[in-house]
Order: C-alpha cells, then structure tokens, then sequence
C-alpha cells in the first residue's frame, strides 16, 4: 500500500495480542505496525503519514500515559485508543482527560475495536489533511512581498482598503492592486477565504496572526 494509506501502530509488550489485533486489522485491509514498548514506537513514527495509535497502559520501562506525556511534550498529536485489562473509571477519565481517543477494556470485542480504529483513523486523516493544507498556506506566506505582508496582516485585522491607504501613506487603488495579489499568490477567490486560511495558521502558533516581513 502506498505511505498515504493510513496506519496503525500497536504499541504493547503482549506478542500474542500485538499480533492477533495486526492479523484482525489486516483481514479488513488496514495497514498495522507492532512495538513491542514505547522506545521502539517512537523510533518507527513517521509523522509524515496519516496514523492512530492503540497503546497498552500497563508496560514495562514506559507505561502508556507516560508515553502519552511524551508525545504531548514533542509536539506529537495522533489519535490514541487506551486498552487495558485492569481498568477502571479512574484510569480512563485520567485518558479521556489526557486528550485519548477513546479507552477499551480487555479482552475487547473484535466488531468494537475494528470500528474505534476506523472512527479514530479517520479523524487522523482530517488532522493529516489539515495539517498538510496548513503547510502549504505557510509555503505560500513566505512568496509575499514586505508591503504584501504588511497589507495581509491589516487585512486580517478587519480593516477596510481607505483605511489601510491612510495608514500606510498610499492610494486606495494601490492597496487594491496588492490584495489582488495577495489572493492570487495564496489561492483563494475572496478575502473572506483569505482571512479564513491565515487565521487557521494563527490559530496552531499565536492567538494573534503577526504576518512576518521578509
């Protein structure tokens, strides 16, 4: 399957578990990756492709939560499912509340684990999508010129064409000419769209979208 297809990584110290759960995933055509703990989960990662995580809470070295603090601490955001055969409503409000997909009790039920995995699958593909759109509106950000960037930041803050002409010392066509390409060089048809895209960066880095000049 090509590297886009999404993945699931099965993080827990049972061999046997490990791998029936990778032959269940792949009788339905889901791609599985087994680790056998938290250190061999983190040097297999690949951030690059869409994933969920299902994770063990009870392992030797790492246990689940403190591999869930690590991923948090490095910035890691990927859909986990806590299982565990001892658990209980403390630990799985402490999952829930930790960010966790979801928390399921072993042994599970095969029908209800494929359908979390599936569910938790696909909101990692709406993370990968959004995070890969992200990117590209960055990308396009830095093709600004100084004064494009000066006049998008304005923008964005709400202000309107004859204003932003006053306050910059230009012509209002001129600050027309420049929203145009502004639209054009970051693919949108409307600065509503425009305003929108920046401020879903703005969002993941400040609460205020400072547009850097080059």
């Amino acid at each position: 399957m090509p590297p886009s297809t999404p993945l699931v990584y099965i993080v827990d110290d049972d061999k046997e578990l490990r791998t029936s759960l990778a032959w269940l995933l792949e009788s339905v055509g889901v791609r599985a990756q087994c680790c056998s703990g938290a250190d061999e989960f983190l040097q297999q990662y690949d951030p690059s492709q869409p994933a969920c995580l299902v994770l063990d809470v009870r392992m030797p070295n790492t246990s689940g939560f403190q591999l869930q603090d690590i991923l948090k601490a490095r910035g890691i955001s990927i859909p986990t499912l806590f299982v565990s055969a001892h658990g209980d409503i403390p630990m799985s409000v402490r999952a829930m509340q930790n960010g966790a997909f979801t928390f399921i009790e072993k042994p599970y039920n095969p029908q209800l684990m494929l359908e979390s995995i599936q569910s938790a699958l696909r909101q990692a593909e709406q993370n990968h999508a959004g995070s890969l759109r992200r990117q590209q509106l960055k990308a396009r950000l830095e093709l600004l010129t100084s004064r494009e960037r000066e006049i998008l930041q304005l923008v964005v803050d709400g202000k309107a064409s004859k204003l932003i002409a006053s306050q910059l010392n230009i012509s209002v066509k001129t600050v027309d000419v420049h929203r145009t390409k502004i639209k054009e060089k970051m693919g949108v048809s409307s600065i509503a769209m425009l305003v929108r895209d920046v401020i879903s960066i703005s969002d993941d880095e400040a609460p205020h979208c400072d547009v850097p000049s080059r």
